[in-house]
């Protein structure tokens, strides 16, 4: 049976991941044309949204919401691979819970979607397959790298943490929103499409690019501050 520790923490997970779609990725649903708040503003809303939640539930979780954020952290051994599995499953469900909410919002709440597609991600107009996948695996190598060094276990935590994986977010999102929509999250990706079926072909993209942007962003993070032992933390 799992501790009532760890069910807080998937608990905090799950909620965390249903808000940062449903706010963030609502707020293209929402408004992302030209007459409300525009890309800039979605973007914004994506960086402010896990700015609060860091501060929020990452007493609690972490605050990975997020499974490329959460294979990074395992692999730096900041979480059993249990839990970790465990995070990724709470976090995918979150995430679909979102996407469906957003469409009932869409279907029965009266609300114009203004990105046609739900919030989805995908490629095609402005980039190719190749490109998408570059920047969606870059993308997420910066947000996890930036989390693992900010977050680092042998250091203390710096009380600017949140604001700078905040920011790191909003950065993605301005530079990928005209791309792929910025995705950069496979379960922010995965909550959406189910509920927009022509993202589908289009949703392995978007979960195997940003799982290796993480593997890519472990052995940077390794070279670049590898673990000090205790001796040379308290030097």
């Amino acid at each position: 049976m799992m501790g009532q520790t760890l069910v807080r923490r998937l608990g905090a997970e799950f909620i965390g991941t249903f808000i940062l779609v449903f706010f963030a990725v609502g707020s293209a649903v929402f408004g992302i044309d030209v007459r409300h708040i525009g890309s800039v503003g979605v973007a914004l809303a994506f960086g402010f949204v896990l700015l609060a939640l860091a501060y929020a539930i990452g007493p609690i979780s972490g605050c990975h919401i997020n499974p490329a954020v959460t294979l990074g952290v395992a692999l730096n051994r900041g979480i059993r691979p249990d839990a970790a599995a465990l995070y990724v499953l709470v976090q995918c469900l979150g995430a679909i819970a979102a996407g469906g909410l957003l469409r009932i919002m869409v279907n029965a709440g009266g609300v114009t979607d203004n990105t046609g597609a739900l919030g989805t991600n995908g490629w095609g107009e402005t980039v190719n397959t190749f490109g998408a996948f570059v920047f969606e695996m870059l993308g997420t190598f910066l947000l996890v790298a930036v989390v693992l060094l900010v977050t680092r276990a042998d250091v203390p935590a710096p009380a600017s943490a949140g604001f700078a994986i905040g920011t790191v977010l909003t950065v993605d999102i301005l530079a990928g929103v005209t791309l792929t929509g910025t995705g950069v999250n496979p379960a922010r990706s995965l909550g959406p499409a189910l509920f927009y079926w022509p993202a589908l072909p289009q949703l392995w993209l978007f979960i195997v690019a940003p799982l290796l942007g993480a593997l890519l962003a472990v052995g940077v993070v390794r070279f670049l501050a590898p673990a000090r032992s205790p001796q040379e933390s308290r030097a």
